[in-house]
């Protein structure tokens, strides 16, 4: 397994955020650092993405990943601005094969037996099970990967505080990952010390979990 894929596992957990101004990217670092948890997927979901990319991973004590990549050009303005892997929501093989390419790690979205034995077959060992909750969750993901005992899975959508633990204990969940520790309305307000709180509660239930 890749190393930057590695440390997610230490970690357990991979924060989702979604943010708005380039402006909240270093207060927001600093509260997930604080908080125990030195990782963020930053969405491609608005304008901001990439300059909060830049900021974080200019910090160098914060794993930093693109989520949402939709396209090979997404990868590449995601790679100029520092991030070190890349997330999808879907399988994507240009995506896929042009992190290869860059031997840049790739979490690609999967939710059928059919996508996670693509992604197996492109050379890969990780997906994001997404939606999670959507898609049966845990009871889903243990039927579907049965086939798969080479597979980890990242679940992510729907996924929160209360039911994190349960996936967290299954042997083949890498870590989870999630928005309700950086909700985008805290962001907004600059509530970043409650992020660090929510943030570090998250951390230390994640840490007593046994898989």
């Amino acid at each position: 397994m890749n190393t930057v894929l590695e440390r997610i596992g230490v970690m357990r957990l991979v924060p989702a955020v979604i943010i708005q101004r380039a402006e909240d990217a270093a207060p927001l670092a600093d509260a997930l650092v604080k908080g125990g948890l030195p990782c963020a997927e930053i969405t491609f979901r608005t304008e901001a993405a990439a300059e909060a990319i830049r900021i974080m991973a200019g910090r160098g004590d914060v794993l930093v990943g693109a989520g949402t990549v939709l396209s090979v050009d997404q990868v590449k303005l995601a790679v100029d601005n520092g991030a070190t892997y890349i997330v999808t929501p879907g399988l994507s093989e240009k995506v896929i094969g042009c992190c290869i390419d860059r031997k840049m790690p790739v979490i690609p979205g999967a939710a059928t037996p059919t996508e996670i034995f693509r992604a197996h077959e492109m050379g890969l060992d990780v997906v994001k099970f997404f939606p999670a909750d959507a898609f049966g969750g845990l009871k889903a993901l243990k039927a579907m990967s049965a086939p798969f005992p080479m597979m980890r899975f990242i679940p992510t959508g729907g996924i929160d505080s209360v039911n994190m633990m349960e996936y967290l204990k299954f042997p083949k969940v890498l870590a989870c990952g999630g928005s309700w520790m950086v909700k985008p309305d805290l962001i907004r307000e600059k509530r970043f010390d409650e992020i660090r709180k929510i943030t570090h509660q998250a951390v230390a239930m994640a840490a007593s979990v046994k898989a």
